[in-house]
């Protein structure tokens, strides 16, 4: 296998004192970077330290300042991403950006058909040709299936394999795992090494800095604009990358406040929808943020989407402060005193194209409307104080939701439900692609909530994040409930056996009362 670290290598990429300024920002300020050949290289940084400026720069979107790059030791000007491409860099996109009404070849070849006279495609040489890359590439999809169909993980790869279609050198992937399962990542990850055995480089942007040492090399880190230093992936321990990124030390990533746990908020029971959940019944009490552990598909979201009436619900009844409350849509779990902060908060959770004051008052606008008309400067004050209290960087209210970072974004999805004054809050996935600084934040706000009487229902895939939160861990597989572990007992060996079947179910009454 290639080392990514053996000296007297000619960089695929060189990056030298390269900066980049916007009105009243300075992106970039002096960025140096070296990726070599054969290298998994990863950079990292908190949202705004200039990642996804620098690799708009690599990519062609954008041009620099200053600075100089160069690609295989040869100095070059990239003016655009065909000009990218054709130099052999290459990039797939946090957002991926395919045809789905269209098959895999003609997505990986989209506008690059082969062609016989006249400029018909050769149809047969298209599905060939795609076939052998994805035969290359490990990757088992058939060239004529529609992309509609896919998984996400799946449409990644065929992401990828149009990124190498070109005979791409250096692959930019933006973060790769941020929608994929343990299974899916560990198959992108076979990959990355194929292609690193290949000579291929990458430059892999992630949040996820535990899994950097199972795939990167090394490390780049970003802060404000700058390149900190550049690290070796396997030995350089995550604390102190952090430490790297934020610019102090992160000594507790989950800064659990423990404040007396109250009397019970909420409880379900027998919690049904067939074929999906079965039979699930827990609590949350006042002053109590209780975990939801387990594999993808089973169940977590399905079952915080029953809990608020999102779907319907073949069985089981939902009791609220001792009283038994029919829920049967997102309103009444509003009126109710419950409010989910959704899986995907760009799809569910907020409205893109509007503007962060008008995000923010969705779950109360009524209080701000009298016949029919919205008192904006009521409304206005409302969105200013959250704006506030929350730290959400913003240049302004009227400032486009859709524009701002994911850990911002998140921070309106919660003023927006906090301005209801909920009983209990859903937080599903709540720091999913947002940087570390970002995700302490949110942990924070947790804490703001539990000690004021509210309780929390934390579903995360990352186990790491449920142990350090949460006073009590429940544990699903295929639909149903299988633990509810008192944390001193949820270890992680034990909660991943769990939720994988290998342990039998240990539904003790963990909970209060």
């Amino acid at each position: 296998m290639t080392d990514g670290n053996a000296p007297g290598m000619t960089p695929t990429l060189r990056v030298a004192d390269v900066s980049k300024s916007y009105p009243g920002v300075r992106a970039l300020q002096h960025v140096d970077l070296e990726v070599l050949p054969g290298e998994i290289h990863a950079v990292i940084g908190e949202n705004g330290a200039g990642k996804s400026t620098l690799m708009k720069i690599v990519f062609g979107v954008t041009q620099p300042d200053s600075g100089a790059i160069e690609v295989q030791g040869t100095p070059v000007h990239i003016g655009s991403p065909v000009e990218a491409q054709r130099l052999g860099v290459a990039m797939v996109h946090q957002e991926l950006s395919l045809v789905p009404a269209l098959d895999v070849a003609r997505n990986i070849y989209l506008g690059r058909e082969p062609s016989l006279a006249l400029g018909i495609i050769d149809w047969p040489a298209l599905y060939r040709n795609a076939g052998a890359l994805l035969r290359r590439l490990g990757i088992a999809l058939n060239p004529r299936q529609v992309v509609r169909g896919l998984s996400t993980a799946h449409k990644q790869m065929v992401e990828i394999a149009r990124a190498l279609s070109w005979q791409s050198k250096l692959l930019i992937l933006d973060e790769p795992t941020s929608s994929l399962t343990q299974g899916e990542i560990r198959e992108l990850f076979r990959i990355l090494r194929d292609l690193k055995t290949g000579g291929v480089s990458v430059l892999y942007i992630s949040h996820r800095l535990e899994e950097l040492p199972e795939i990167a090399d090394r490390v780049t880190v970003m802060r404000d604009g700058h390149t900190v230093g550049t690290v070796d992936a396997r030995s350089t321990p995550i604390p102190a990358l952090i430490r790297m990124m934020v610019g102090r030390g992160v000594d507790q990533l989950f800064p659990r406040a423990h404040v007396p746990i109250g009397d019970e908020i909420l409880r379900v029971e027998g919690l049904t929808r067939h074929g999906v959940v079965e039979d699930v019944s827990f609590s949350v009490h006042a002053g109590e943020i209780v975990g939801m552990a387990g594999l993808v598909g089973a169940g977590r979201s399905e079952t915080a989407r029953l809990i608020v009436g999102a779907d319907k619900k073949d069985a089981g009844r939902t009791i609220i402060d001792g009283r038994v409350v029919e829920i049967g849509s997102p309103a009444v779990a509003i009126a109710a005193g419950i409010a989910l902060l959704p899986e995907d908060r760009k799809q569910q959770g907020l409205v893109l194209p509007l503007p962060v004051k008008n995000n923010l008052s969705l779950a109360t606008l009524r209080e701000f409307t009298r016949f029919g008309i919205v008192w904006q400067r009521e409304r206005d004050r409302m969105a200013q104080r959250f704006v506030r209290d929350l730290s959400i960087r913003t240049p302004n209210l009227d400032f486009r939701v859709r524009n701002l970072s994911g850990g911002n974004q998140q921070k309106v999805v919660l003023g927006k439900w906090l301005g209801s004054h909920p009983r209990v809050l859903i937080f599903d996935e709540p720091t999913r692609g947002i940087d570390v600084g970002a995700k302490v934040e949110v942990y924070e706000e947790m804490n703001d909530l539990i000690a004021r009487g509210a309780g929390i229902l934390l579903i995360s895939s990352e186990l790491p994040e449920v142990l350090g939160m949460s006073d009590r861990v429940l544990v699903m597989h295929e639909g149903r409930l299988v633990a509810d572990l008192p944390r001193a007992e949820a270890t992680p060996e034990r909660v991943i056996a769990l939720a994988s079947g290998e342990e039998l179910p240990v539904l003790t009454s963990a909970h209060h009362g």
